[in-house]
């Protein structure tokens, strides 16, 4: 592997994504910022006038938290599984595969792009939160590297979902079926500790659950699993995605077949 080249190549392949990104803004920007603030509107402003606090905080305050890294997870993993998969249908891909670029530059340029993507509409949705409730960032590290740590995490599963995927519809399948559903089951709403205790350890396998409480304990202050596994779940998912879109890549997966 040329790491000159391959730097090269990442930083080709990342301001590609972002061109992508800026070219179509009323696709990729606008309606998660809309989407963000009707959520705002309706389950913080009207519904949270009914519920009053949650853990502490005014239920506006608690749910902003939850409502960003939503948008952040949504984005990261759409801009990937969008773009692979459209380099894929489009033929592109084969350029790539035939440069002197690395699989892991392809994954890495393609990830950093959905990583930018999830943290500019996150900075959108905080901007927008900000017209709703105040947010005091209580540990600056902990938000920053888990909305980081996230945001990979959910690109590279956008990755291997447009390595699988054969035709357009299979790209929606996933986030409808599955990221939809743990992403409203991850906290983004409520505590767990509302929860029976059944219900509880349900949701503790629930991914989701761990990015959310963790990027609330970094605004807020208060989370309802432990920090250092969330941290720790979430390192093992960046190394185990990764090497697992590595091996496809070499393996041809999705794309000599």
């Amino acid at each position: 592997m040329n790491l000159a080249l391959d730097l090269v190549a990442i930083q080709t392949l990342v301001r590609k994504e972002v061109i992508r990104v800026l070219r179509i803004w009323v696709q990729t920007i606008v309606p998660p910022a809309i989407t963000m603030t009707l959520y705002f509107i309706i389950f913080g402003n009207l519904i949270g006038r009914r519920i009053g606090t949650m853990d502490g905080f005014d239920y506006m305050a608690y749910i902003a938290p939850g409502l960003i890294m939503m948008s952040v997870i949504t984005n990261s993993y759409g801009n990937v599984v969008s773009s692979f998969f459209g380099a894929k249908f489009g033929r592109h891909i084969e350029e790539m595969l035939v440069s002197p670029m690395s699989n892991s530059a392809i994954i890495i340029g393609h990830v950093a792009g959905g990583v930018l993507r999830g943290l500019f509409v996150g900075a959108l949705v905080t901007a927008v939160a900000l017209f709703f409730t105040k947010l005091n960032v209580e540990h600056p590290f902990i938000t920053i590297s888990i909305v980081l740590l996230s945001s990979i995490v959910f690109s590279l599963a956008g990755f291997i979902n447009a390595v699988f995927a054969k035709k357009f519809d299979d790209i929606s399948i996933v986030p409808t079926f599955v990221l939809t559903p743990l992403t409203y089951l991850g906290g983004v709403f409520y505590s767990i500790s509302l929860l029976p205790e059944f219900w509880q350890g349900v949701s503790r396998a629930n991914p989701i659950l761990y990015m959310v409480n963790a990027f609330r304990y970094g605004i807020l202050g208060t989370s309802d699993i432990g920090i250092g596994t969330a941290y720790a779940i979430l390192i093992v998912f960046v190394v185990l995605l990764f090497s697992f879109c590595l091996f496809l890549m070499n393996r041809g997966v999705g794309i000599r077949e």
